[in-house]
């Protein structure tokens, strides 16, 4: 004798679902398509707190001085965390984060690079000359330098 499994996607349990439900107000409007998605993310909010609440509860909890301690790489900590940085760590941060965006404009450029043509090579090519003068300023001030 064969068992027969029905089966179905999340999606089309919740399109049966939800029509069978207060949400059938809407009646295939906009806001119906995203009722799925809120129904997902509440469920998935839900359960997040109840495992949360739930290893608070059952999970083991025994502090000790060496658990509450602060872990630092295997070694013991020797300053505070308070301690300030260099303005050069934050320099170099902002710069690698200001070039690393500019090159995300490559990607796109190189993807429809034939539909663009002449018009679009010249382009990039200026775009690349316009960041390769700002790294060479960088690199003239010394930003990049960690004296």
């Amino acid at each position: 004798m064969q068992s027969v499994f029905i089966t179905l996607t999340f999606g089309q349990f919740f399109d049966k679902f939800y029509y069978c439900t207060f949400f059938t107000f809407i009646n295939h409007s906009y806001m119906q398509s995203y009722i799925p998605i809120f129904m997902m993310i509440g469920v998935a909010a839900f359960l997040g707190v109840v495992f949360l609440t739930l290893q608070r509860f059952l999970g083991p909890h025994r502090p000790n001085p060496e658990k509450l301690s602060t872990y630092e790489s295997g070694m013991p900590p020797i300053k505070t965390a308070r301690e300030r940085f260099s303005v050069k760590y934050y320099m170099v941060a902002v710069l690698f984060i200001l070039f690393d965006i500019e090159v995300i404009f490559l990607y796109p450029w190189a993807v429809n690079f034939r539909s663009l043509g002449m018009f679009g090579y010249v382009e990039m090519i200026l775009f690349i000359l316009i960041l390769l003068v700002g790294y060479l300023y960088i690199l003239k001030k010394g930003a990049l330098q960690w004296d």
